[in-house]
């Protein structure tokens, strides 16, 4: 991972969260507090925001400072916990490296660790973390075994979209969509999509790049 693909996927992200700004301001109104895409949309704007002043710096450098940045920008439940993931992936970064796929993928889950501690809470609850917890289990466990590195990506967008579908059918036990009970049945949780939709663009993005493992 280096400060080059962070900014790429950074941009990748920003324009796929617009993308499916529809969708997800959907959901979040059938079940959620409304401003969730509003946070999401405001994060990513700011993230880009920052390019210009990230550009040269060291990834861990990078990563602790986005992740500051939100925490200070975005409102609603989404800020701290997004900013935690980063934070912590700075952390680990720093700590253990961010060159190899298995480093990578042990400063993701230090980041998946953080939001469910930040949130309290764990899969099954019908939020982000139905997609993010599956999707760092299997991203450690592909690294862990060599996996050909397309192929790691596309089981991790695959994942992610096996999480997202999941929390159709699932009761929720926080924010607002804990109150509905079983109305929430039938609705993909909007936190799980648009976590879905990040991962989506960030593998995408890996696998369009010529010599992509030099870049990441």
């Amino acid at each position: 991972m280096n400060t080059e693909f962070i900014l790429k996927a950074a941009q990748a992200v920003n324009a796929a969260i617009l993308t499916h700004e529809a969708e997800i301001e959907s959901l979040d109104r059938e079940i959620g507090d409304g401003d969730h895409f509003i946070n999401i949309k405001r994060g990513s704007a700011v993230v880009i925001g920052l390019q210009d002043e990230l550009a040269g710096l060291t990834p861990d450098v990078v990563l602790q400072r986005i992740g500051m940045k939100l925490l200070s920008t975005i409102g609603g439940a989404s800020g701290p916990l997004i900013a935690s993931f980063f934070i912590a992936m700075a952390k680990s970064v720093k700590e253990h490296g961010g060159e190899t796929l298995t480093e990578i993928a042990v400063a993701f889950t230090a980041g998946v660790d953080a939001i469910k501690s930040r949130g309290k809470a764990d899969i099954g609850e019908k939020t982000m973390l139905d997609v993010l917890i599956p999707v760092a289990g299997k991203f450690t466990a592909l690294a862990g075994q060599g996996a050909d590195f397309a192929s790691l990506l596309q089981a991790l967008k695959q994942e992610a979209s096996l999480g997202m579908q999941s929390t159709k059918v699932m009761i929720a036990s926080k924010g607002r969509a804990a109150q509905l009970g079983e109305r929430v049945i039938g609705h993909i949780d909007p936190g799980a999509k648009s976590s879905q939709v990040m991962i989506t663009a960030v593998c995408d993005l890996a696998l369009s790049l010529k010599q992509v493992r030099s870049l990441i």
